[in-house]
C-alpha cells in the first residue's frame, strides 16, 4: 500500500532515490580498504626501513618495488576472474572468508583492546629487525640477497592481505577499481610518511585501526553472506550500517567483559 502524497515521493523511493547507486557501500569499502591497507602497510614500512639502514636503501627500494608489482599482478588476474562468477555465489562465498578473516582480526583486536595481549609496537619491532639484520655491512652499488629477501616476503605477506581486501571487497560490487584507490591511497600516505620520517610510524594508533578493521571485515562478512542465500536487509544498503553498530557493539561489551571479569596475565 502507497502511503505517499499523489505526485510525491514516498520515504521508500526517497530512500531509493538516496542510495541506489550504493553510495554506502562505495564509501564504506573505500574507508575499509583505505584502513586495513594502511595497517599493513605501517607494518611493511618497518621492514622496509630495517634493511634499508642495515643492508642499503638500493636493496629495500628494489625489493619493496617487485613486491607491489607481484601484488599488482595478483589483483589484476584475480579481480576480472572472480567478477565472472554469478554474483549470489560470489557474495557468499566471500562473505564466508570475510566472516574468517574478519574475525581473527578482531579476536586479536579485542584481547589487545583488554590487556590480554601486547600492544602492536612498530618501534620494538624496527629494533628487532635491525639487530636480526645485524650491521650495515652491504656495499651501496649492490643489492644484498639477505636484505632483499627480507624486505620482499615482508611487503609481499602484508600486502597479499590487502590484496585479498581489495580483491574481495571490490569483486562482490564489480568495483575492484574503486577498493584499489583505497589502498593506492593509504599506500602513498605511508610512502610520504616514511620518506618524510625515515622511521616507524609508531604514532599511528595501529592498533585502534585493527579494531575497525576488524568490525568492517566482519560486517561485510555477514551482510554480503545473507545477501549470497537471497536475505532481503531491511532497508537495503543502509543496513550495513546497522550490522557494523551491531559488531561495534558486541566488541565493545566483549572488550569490557574480559576486562572486568578475567584477569589479565601477567
Amino acid at each position: 500500500m502507497d502511503f505517499g502524497l499523489a505526485g510525491g515521493p514516498t520515504a521508500a523511493s526517497t530512500s531509493e532515490g538516496l542510495w541506489h547507486h550504493g553510495e554506502v557501500r562505495t564509501l564504506l569499502l573505500i574507508a575499509s580498504s583505505f584502513a586495513a591497507s594502511l595497517v599493513e602497510m605501517v607494518e611493511a614500512l618497518t621492514i622496509v626501513l630495517a634493511v634499508g639502514v642495515t643492508k642499503g636503501w638500493r636493496t629495500a627500494m628494489t625489493a619493496t618495488m617487485t613486491a607491489l608489482v607481484s601484488l599488482l599482478a595478483i589483483i589484476v588476474v584475480l579481480g576480472p576472474l572472480l567478477s565472472k562468477l554469478p554474483l549470489p555465489v560470489l557474495r557468499l562465498a566471500i562473505g564466508a572468508l570475510l566472516l574468517v578473516f574478519g574475525l581473527q582480526w578482531l579476536r586479536k583486536a579485542i584481547l589487545r583492546a583488554s590487556g590480554h595481549k601486547a600492544q602492536h609496537d612498530e618501534a620494538q619491532i624496527f629494533a628487532d629487525e635491525v639487530a636480526a639484520l645485524g650491521d650495515a655491512t652491504s656495499r651501496a652499488d649492490r643489492i644484498d640477497g639477505a636484505g632483499f629477501a627480507v624486505a620482499f616476503k615482508g611487503v609481499l605477506l602484508e600486502g597479499l592481505e590487502v590484496a585479498f581486501i581489495v580483491v574481495t571487497f571490490g569483486a562482490t560490487q564489480h568495483r575492484v577499481g574503486v577498493a584499489a584507490l583505497g589502498a593506492l591511497a593509504a599506500v602513498i600516505v605511508v610512502v610520504i610518511a616514511g620518506l618524510a620520517l625515515h622511521r616507524p610510524l609508531a604514532r599511528v594508533p595501529e592498533n585502534s585501526l585493527k579494531m575497525v578493521v576488524g568490525i568492517m571485515l566482519t560486517s561485510f562478512g555477514m551482510y554480503w553472506a545473507g545477501e549470497g542465500v537471497g536475505a532481503a536487509w531491511p532497508g537495503g544498503d543502509l543496513a550495513l550500517l546497522g550490522v557494523i553498530a551491531w559488531t561495534s557493539l558486541v566488541t565493545g561489551i566483549s572488550v569490557a567483559t574480559l576486562r572486568v571479569r578475567i584477569p589479565v596475565m601477567a
